[in-house]
C-alpha cells in the first residue's frame, strides 16, 4: 500500500520531501507494487527532447497489480459495480475473482485472434463492464488499448484507428443512452470503409440485442470469441516504459494527438493520487460518473480504484434519465461514499431544481469531487450545501489527459477548501507560473501561465507516431518546462485557481475541443468559405462554441444553412463539437499578416463590445462593426 497522508502537517512534510528527493519518494511508493524485476534507476529526464523515463529497467504488468494481488486478500469483494442505463435492468456486481477470470478469458480470445504484445486495439463501446474488461485484457497481454469515446463520428473514429494502426476493433451492437439506443456497430462499419487497412478483426458485444450487419471473415461476436477460452492467462511481463494506452485529445492545431502512457509510472501515480485525493478507506463505494472514453475514466474508474483494491461503480446512463434525480437515487441505493463528477453535470442538476435532491438520503456520502473544468462558485456552493449538506469536502481536481493523473487538488478533509480553487499541488508536483516571456513569477497573488518544472511518474511520454509534435505542443513554449496551456492564479496561501485555456482549445462540458478541428469540419459544409470558432460562457456546459462563418453567397434559408453546418460537424467529429451559435459574417477581423484576431471575436461572443482594443491596425477594421451588429448574444 502506498503512503496515505492523514493531516495537513503530514502533507506539508511529505510534499517538501517529495520535492527535495523525488526519486527516493517515488521509489518508496513504487516498491509497494508487484514487480517481476526491480528497476535499476528511478528517473531519467529532460524537457528539451523531451525524454522522460521512470523506473528504468523494471519489469511488470499493471493488471497483476489491479487483479492478481487482490486475489489473495479480497477475492470476493466487489471490484466492479455496474449500474445500467435503464433502472429496471439488473445491476451487475463483479468480484475481483470474477473480474480476473473475465479479463483472462478475453485476453486469451485476443491472443487467439492474433493480437500480440505492442499491437494496438481500438475500443468503441458503451459504458458496460465489458469495456473495462477489454481495457484490462489488452494490458494483460501487453497490447495497447486506444479507447475512443462512443459519441465520436465515423470520420473521427477512422482518423484515430488509422493513426494508431489498430489491428482489432472491439465494439457493441448499440449503446443504451437515456430513452434511446445509439447504433455503434454501424459507425464502426462506416469508419472501416474509409481506408482503415490495418484492422483485421472486429469483435462485437451483444449489448442491446439490436440487429446489426456482420461482415463474414472480419466480424466476430464477443460471446463466440470467448467461448471455451480459459479463465487464467499468464500476464505478459513488459518493461516499465512499455506503452499501456493511446488516448486521443484535441489540440489547437491539426488532428487530435495520440497521448501515450506507460505501465510503470502511470500505475504508481494513479494509485497514489486515488488513495490520497479521495482519502479512500477500505470498504468505500466509489463512483466516478465519467466515460472511460476520456482520461478520467481510464485513471479513476478503472486503473486507480482497482490498483487500490476499491469497489468502483460504473454507470451506463445519463444524469437526467429517467429524471434529474437519477444520480442521487443511485447514491442512496448503493450507499456511495465518494462521488466524482463534472461541473457540467452539477450545473444541469442544479438547474433542474432542488426537489430532486431534497428527498434523497445521502448520508453515506463522505467526499465529493469535480473534474474536467474549473467549477464556478454558484455550482460549488450548491454541490457543497445541497448534496454534501455542508459536511462533505469538495476535491476540485485539476489535471489533463497528458498528465495521466490529478496534479493539483485538495486532499479530502485535509486541505482547507476555497471555492473555485484547485488549492495545492500533490506530492511530487512542481507547478510554477510564468509570464509571456517565460519568466517565473514568484510569490503570492500572481497570475500567469501554468507550467510544471519537474516530471511526475504519469507524465505523457510522447504523442504516438510524432514525437516532434509532443515537443512542440508541450515543451517548446518555455525552455525546460511542461506548458499546460492553462492560465492560473496563486493566492497569498499558495493556492492555485485555474482560470482557463490560453490557447485555442475550448472546454465544452469538460471535453477539450480544438478550434482548428471544429473549423476544419465547418469548412466542409455546403456554401462555407471560411470560419472561425471561439468559446463563450455557457450556463450549463461551462463554455459553448460560437462559430463565425463566411459563405460563398447569400444565404436564403438561414435555419437550413445552420442545420447543414451542424450536420457536417456531427458527421466529421460528433455531436459534442456542434456549435451552439452560428453567425454568418461578411468577413473576419484579420491582421495584415492574415492572422484572425480571436480576441475580438471572443469579446463579441461574450457580449462585451465596450472595449475591443485598437482595431485600426486590422486589414479590414470595418468588418468588426458589421460582426457586432449581427452578434447572437
Amino acid at each position: 500500500m502506498t503512503l496515505q497522508i492523514r493531516t495537513l502537517d503530514e502533507y506539508r512534510a511529505v510534499y517538501e520531501r517529495s520535492v527535495r528527493d523525488p526519486e527516493g519518494f517515488w521509489a518508496e511508493q513504487a516498491a509497494t507494487f508487484r514487480w517481476h524485476k526491480p528497476w535499476r534507476r528511478v528517473l531519467e529526464w529532460n524537457f528539451r527532447e523531451p525524454r522522460v523515463k521512470w523506473f528504468i529497467g523494471g519489469r511488470l504488468n499493471i493488471t497483476e497489480n489491479c487483479l492478481d494481488r487482490h486475489l489473495e486478500t479480497r477475492p470476493d469483494q466487489v471490484a466492479l459495480l455496474w449500474e445500467p442505463n435503464d433502472p429496471k435492468r439488473k445491476v451487475r456486481r463483479i468480484t475481483y475473482r470474477q473480474l480476473y477470470g473475465l479479463v483472462c478469458q478475453l485476453a486469451n480470445a485476443l491472443k487467439a485472434q492474433g493480437v500480440r504484445k505492442g499491437d494496438r486495439v481500438c475500443l468503441y463501446m458503451p459504458m458496460v463492464p465489458e469495456l473495462a474488461i477489454a481495457v484490462l485484457a489488452c494490458a494483460r497481454i501487453g497490447a495497447v488499448h486506444s479507447v475512443v469515446f462512443a459519441g465520436f463520428s465515423a470520420v473521427a473514429l477512422a482518423d484515430r484507428i488509422k493513426d494508431a494502426q489498430a489491428k482489432v476493433v472491439i465494439t457493441a451492437d448499440a449503446n443504451a443512452r437515456g430513452p434511446k439506443n445509439i447504433a455503434v456497430k454501424t459507425v464502426v462499419d462506416e469508419a472501416l470503409s474509409m481506408g482503415c487497412s490495418s484492422v483485421e478483426r472486429v469483435i462485437v458485444l451483444r449489448n442491446t440485442g439490436d440487429e446489426v450487419p456482420m461482415t463474414a471473415g472480419r466480424d466476430l461476436w464477443w460471446h463466440d470469441a470467448v467461448r471455451g477460452k480459459r479463465k487464467t492467462c499468464k500476464a505478459t511481463v513488459v518493461d516499465s516504459e512499455h506503452m499501456l494506452f493511446i488516448l486521443y485529445t484535441s489540440g489547437s492545431t491539426g488532428k487530435p494527438k495520440g497521448v501515450v502512457h506507460t505501465h510503470g509510472g502511470y500505475m504508481v501515480y494513479t494509485e497514489f493520487t486515488f488513495r490520497n485525493v479521495f482519502q479512500y478507506q477500505p470498504g468505500d463505494i466509489y463512483w466516478c460518473t465519467a466515460d472511460i472514453g476520456w482520461i478520467t475514466g481510464h485513471s479513476y474508474i478503472v486503473y486507480g480504484p482497482l490498483l487500490a483494491g476499491a469497489t468502483t461503480l460504473m454507470f451506463e446512463g445519463i444524469p437526467t434519465y429517467p429524471d434529474p434525480g437519477r444520480f442521487w437515487e443511485v447514491v442512496q441505493r448503493h450507499k456511495v461514499n465518494i462521488f466524482y463528477t463534472a461541473p457540467t453535470a452539477i450545473r444541469a442538476l442544479m438547474a433542474a431544481g432542488d426537489e430532486w435532491v431534497k428527498g434523497r438520503r445521502l448520508t453515506s456520502l463522505r467526499v465529493l469531487g469535480t473534474v474536467g473544468e474549473p467549477i464556478n462558485e454558484e455550482a460549488w456552493r450548491w454541490y457543497y450545501e445541497r448534496v454534501g449538506k455542508k459536511r462533505c469536502p469538495i476535491v476540485d481536481t485539476w489535471w489533463q489527459t497528458e498528465t495521466g493523473g490529478i496534479l493539483i487538488s485538495p486532499l479530502a478533509s485535509i486541505t482547507p477548501l476555497k471555492p473555485c480553487y484547485a488549492t495545492l499541488p500533490l506530492p511530487g508536483v512542481q507547478p510554477c507560473l510564468v509570464d509571456a516571456n517565460g519568466n517565473e513569477l514568484e510569490g503570492p497573488n500572481v497570475e500567469g501561465m501554468l507550467c510544471l518544472k519537474f516530471p511526475w511518474p504519469s507524465i505523457l511520454r510522447t504523442t504516438f507516431g510524432d514525437h516532434e509534435r509532443c515537443r512542440l505542443n508541450y515543451f517548446a513554449a518555455f525552455p525546460d518546462k511542461y506548458f499546460t496551456g492553462d492560465g492560473a492564479r496563486r493566492d497569498d496561501n499558495g493556492m492555485y485557481r485555474i482560470i482557463g485555456r490560453v490557447d485555442d482549445v475550448i472546454n465544452v462540458s469538460g471535453h477539450r475541443i480544438g478550434t482548428a478541428e471544429v473549423e476544419d469540419a465547418i469548412n466542409k459544409a455546403p456554401n462555407v468559405v471560411e470560419s472561425a470558432v471561439v468559446g463563450y460562457p455557457h450556463p450549463i456546459k461551462g463554455q459553448g462554441i460560437y462559430a463565425y462563418v463566411i459563405t460563398s453567397g447569400p444565404v436564403g434559408d438561414l435555419s437550413a444553412f445552420r442545420q447543414a453546418v451542424l450536420d457536417t460537424v456531427t458527421r466529421e467529429i460528433g455531436p459534442i463539437a456542434k456549435p451552439d451559435k452560428i453567425q454568418v459574417v461578411p468577413g473576419l477581423p484579420k491582421t495584415r499578416s492574415g492572422k484572425i484576431m480571436r480576441r475580438i471575436l471572443r469579446k463579441i461572443a461574450e457580449g462585451d463590445t465596450s472595449n475591443l482594443g485598437d482595431t485600426t491596425t486590422l486589414l479590414n477594421p470595418e468588418v468588426v462593426d458589421e460582426i457586432k451588429s449581427g452578434a447572437l448574444v
